[in-house]
């Protein structure tokens, strides 16, 4: 079992759910009331106080337009900003610690409580617009009480954006009912945010069809968030027209839109199209976006090395707007790249914010550089963050250390979150403490749950129950999932049947799988052939390269049969100090070729400790031409003991011979 660390890179962020809002007419607009200009959003930002948007709302970000949420404002009065800026081209003297105000700001400042006291002197005289825009101006400073009444008077007046700024204000006080039947009147009158806000209030009652109907409306006068909530309505009811809304929004520069456009477009195999809404959201500063290209940018790297740098560019900008799982990816990818140091700084920042892959990642570097102290640590981490990961990482660590018990405790513990590979380990732990029918359970709910070793491990228990059937299923299934060892087990029945050509299958499917035993059947299998004899070289090659000991044997006689002498000795070496017997024997017959009779004397007395009864035989006679009857006894006795039958005879017929001389 292994470590986990990198889940699929490619694990697929979530579209965010966040909050959204209407509009606010800002002061200064047209006398009639015009409250419809076509402005963008912040997606991650939240609206604490107006009907929620999925995913959408007014404050913050890149995106925000002018004309931004009441609870973007201080909460002063006209006269406090004539007491703050003094006469004119002056500021306050700064406080101690604080910069002093500029020129600008004062400026500023200045002309926006002259504007004020001037639409206050206007509308107390009974101008309707400038009571709209005095009271669009003290909603967006927060001062609400002072804002109703003059939003009151306009919206009687028949001003639509007095009417919308009036249900904006109604709903932060949590006078929805209201709320809505101004919004109603002002989108009646034509206000498309009116009729966005009301979309979404009807919503958020479950009255879907209204809903559709107001944000249709809003969406169609060109409102991007209209649009924006449009689409994200019909995509919550699988309506294949939300794409048509997420991309009118998208176009008007709303970010999350183009986001979501991109994730439909992924969904449905238009990558091209994907990775340009992807780009098109992540240049507007969208955090998962730029995650996401990311992640189709370094898939591509596979084909095109030069798309790596490009994914680590978005994956930090991921990462520096707050998406931790991008930091987490960029340290997957600097690893991959060799810089495990700055791979780790990133996982620590995602770590840190919450993500549990990447504190599964910092363990598992901590563990492979020997430091379980600090791979325990943040495994917990992993743990805290309800990665379950980070528990079964911490058996695994317990048990690479000697502490099977608190091992034991930690698989149990992920077993039981539904963790499939603790839930295979759990029961390899039972059933090696001979508790089979405690492990059988454990096997099946992780073969169940898609473990592959698990669907294996119960082939291999029902295997052992003599329930073959049972078995080959399971074989099967994992096999199919890639399993080298299960498809071996299939190929063994397949040739033990006589059907050679499904064996073949089965065993290229093992090689292919990493079973070395799987390439070597398969090398035997065409061997005995005789038709493929490259192709045989090959798996041979592959099963010696994985450290066959029987596959380099073979390596080694095929290289001796070309007269390749020195390819044959460096397998037969590689085998024999691997403690194959067969390779023993060949590399002293080898040796002794080669006039090297020590050294193939000591080989020979390897493989002849080990059984090789062949090696007892050529030690016997090796002792005879030295005048050692007695050792060449001894070497025959083993010889007759270890066979083959071949073997037993001829060291037999030596044996009397012995005798018959001893006893002369």
């Amino acid at each position: 079992m292994k470590l986990i660390g990198r889940n699929d890179s490619g694990a697929r962020p979530t579209p965010a759910k966040g909050t959204g809002t209407a509009r606010v007419a800002g002061a200064g607009e047209p006398p009639d009331g015009a409250d419809t200009e076509a402005w963008a959003i912040s997606p991650e930002d939240t609206q604490r106080s107006l009907p929620t948007q999925r995913t959408s709302s007014l404050t913050g970000g890149p995106e925000e337009a002018t004309g931004s949420g009441p609870e973007r404002l201080v909460h002063v009065s006209a006269q406090q900003l004539l007491d703050a800026i003094g006469p004119y081209g002056t500021a306050p003297a700064a406080e101690s610690g604080e910069e002093e105000t500029s020129f600008e700001s004062a400026l500023a400042a200045r002309e926006q409580a002259a504007l004020e006291s001037r639409h206050r002197q206007a509308a107390d005289g009974g101008d309707a617009n400038a009571a709209s825009q005095l009271g669009a101006l003290l909603l967006r400073r927060g001062d609400l009480e002072d804002a109703e009444p003059y939003l009151r008077s306009a919206a009687a007046a028949g001003l639509r954006a007095a009417a919308n700024n009036l249900g904006v204000l109604l709903h932060q006080r949590g006078h929805r009912a209201e709320a809505a039947q101004w919004w109603r009147q002002a989108a009646v009158a034509g206000s498309a945010p009116a009729a966005h806000a009301l979309g979404l209030q009807l919503r958020d009652q479950g009255e879907e069809e209204a809903a559709e109907y107001w944000l249709h409306f809003a969406a169609e006068q060109g409102h991007p968030l209209g649009a924006y909530a449009l689409g994200d309505l019909m995509e919550h009811r699988r309506d294949v027209r939300a794409e048509r809304w997420f991309r009118v929004a998208a176009d008007a520069g709303h970010r999350e839109a183009a986001y979501r456009l991109a994730r439909m477009r992924e969904a449905a195999g238009d990558k091209e199209t994907a990775e340009t809404w992807y780009r098109t959201a992540a240049a507007r500063s969208h955090a998962r976006a730029a995650l996401r290209l990311g992640v189709l940018l370094e898939e591509r790297a596979q084909r095109d090395p030069s798309c790596a740098d490009e994914a680590a560019r978005w994956y930090r900008q991921g990462a520096q707007n707050g998406e931790a799982r991008a930091a987490c990816a960029l340290g997957f990818l600097l690893r991959d790249a060799g810089d495990p140091n700055a791979a780790a700084e990133w996982w620590r920042q995602a770590a840190e914010a919450g993500d549990g892959m990447a504190a599964n990642a910092l363990g598992a570097l901590h563990a492979s550089r020997g430091e379980a102290t600090e791979a325990e640590r943040w495994y917990r981490v992993a743990m805290d963050a309800n990665d379950h990961n980070g528990a079964f990482n911490l058996g695994l660590l317990c048990a690479s250390t000697g502490r099977e018990a608190q091992a034991e405790q930690w698989y149990r513990r992920a077993a039981y979150a539904g963790h499939r590979e603790a839930c295979n380990a759990l029961a390899v732990v039972l059933l090696q403490r001979g508790d089979e029918s405690g492990a059988a359970p454990w096997f099946s709910k992780a073969a169940e749950a898609g473990s592959v070793d698990g669907a294996f491990n119960l082939g291999v228990l029902h295997a052992g129950r003599g329930e073959q059937q049972q078995a080959q299923e399971w074989y099967a299934r994992a096999a199919a999932e890639g399993h080298g060892e299960a498809a071996l087990q299939l190929a063994v029945v397949q040739e033990q049947r006589g059907n050679l050509t499904a064996a073949l299958e089965r065993y290229r499917q093992a090689a292919a799988g990493g079973s070395a035993e799987g390439a070597f059947r398969l090398a035997s299998l065409l061997d005995r052939r005789g038709d493929a004899d490259a192709e045989a070289e090959h798996w041979y090659a592959v099963a010696a390269d994985a450290g066959h000991r029987r596959a380099q044997v073979r390596m080694g006689v095929r290289a001796a049969e070309r007269g390749a002498l020195e390819i044959a000795e460096s397998w037969y070496r590689r085998a024999a100090e691997a403690g194959s017997r067969s390779a023993a024997f060949n590399l002293g017959l080898l040796l002794a070729r080669q006039d090297s009779e020590a050294e193939a004397m000591l080989w020979y007395t390897r493989a002849a400790d080990a059984g090789h009864g062949r090696a007892a035989l050529r030690l016997a006679l090796l002792a005879l031409r030295r005048g050692e009857p007695q050792q060449a006894e001894g070497y025959c006795r083993r010889a007759t003991e270890y066979g083959p039958a071949e073997v037993a005879e001829r060291a037999a017929r030596l044996l009397g011979a012995l005798h018959a001389e001893l006893s002369a």
